[in-house]
């Protein structure tokens, strides 16, 4: 019966280690894409701030045809003022201009806050250029390395399953259909020792006889309480602890 407890534990081992490089093979794909996002965002904030600029100068741009449009009406209201021989008429001429004028002052203000607004965000493009450029080549570094791991996790992955099929035939067919379900529903401690009288899966106190049947080592032994596998070794306390 020992024989097959060293069987069972060489292959549990061999199964623990194939859901550890599972479980480290599922989460590369998403730290992938984590990593992916991340430089995604600084690129966002790039075009974000590029955006601006382009903003900003299609106002000024709007501004200043604002500015030559109430340029033209000016010119337009003097000229009529050169053909005009009534004296009411030269002096609503003469306020449509200042009018013109004062809307001139006020587009030409708004210029200089655009002005500065697009000193800002040119200075926000070199921020966000550098920041991007840096998150880029730092997420490509990181992302190489995530490759290269699993890749190596592949490797490992596939001498483990390879490898995996052999352990398991040397554990006779009654044996392996019951550890496989036990390994499926309690997960990687299946075959477990037994410490201070109690089962070392659920640590539940065991009968007597359960304990004294392990130490025998006569017949495969097994917790009432969770099922799991259970085995003795001489450096094990058997007693219960006060």
């Amino acid at each position: 019966m020992q024989e097959i407890i060293e069987k069972l534990l060489v292959l549990q081992d061999r199964d623990r280690k194939i859901s550890r490089v599972t479980q480290e093979l599922a989460h590369i794909g998403p730290e992938r894409e984590s990593l992916k996002a991340k430089a995604a965002s600084t690129q966002t904030a790039l075009d974000a701030a590029k955006l601006r600029v382009k903003q900003i100068e299609s106002e000024r741009k709007q501004r200043d045809l604002e500015i030559e449009g109430k340029k033209s009406q000016i010119e337009k209201y003097l000229n009529q003022q050169l053909q005009t021989r009534k004296n009411e008429e030269y002096k609503a001429l003469t306020h449509e201009i200042e009018m013109a004028k004062e809307v001139i002052f006020k587009i030409e203000d708004a210029e200089i806050v655009l002005m500065e607004q697009a000193e800002v965000a040119q200075k926000n493009v070199v921020a966000a250029t550098a920041e991007a450029a840096a998150a880029k080549k730092l997420v490509d570094e990181q992302i190489g390395q995530l490759n290269q791991r699993e890749e190596n996790l592949k490797k490992e992955f596939a001498e483990l399953t390879g490898s995996r099929a052999q352990l398991a035939s040397a554990v006779d067919d009654s044996t392996r259909s019951r550890y496989e379900r036990l390994f499926k529903s309690k997960g990687e401690n299946v075959v477990v020792t037994v410490e201070h009288s109690a089962c070392g899966g659920c640590h539940m106190k065991l009968p007597t006889q359960i304990v004294t049947n392990c130490r025998a080592q006569a017949e495969l032994v097994t917790c009432p309480n969770c099922g799991r596998i259970l085995y003795f070794t001489r450096d094990m306390i058997l007693t219960a602890a006060d």
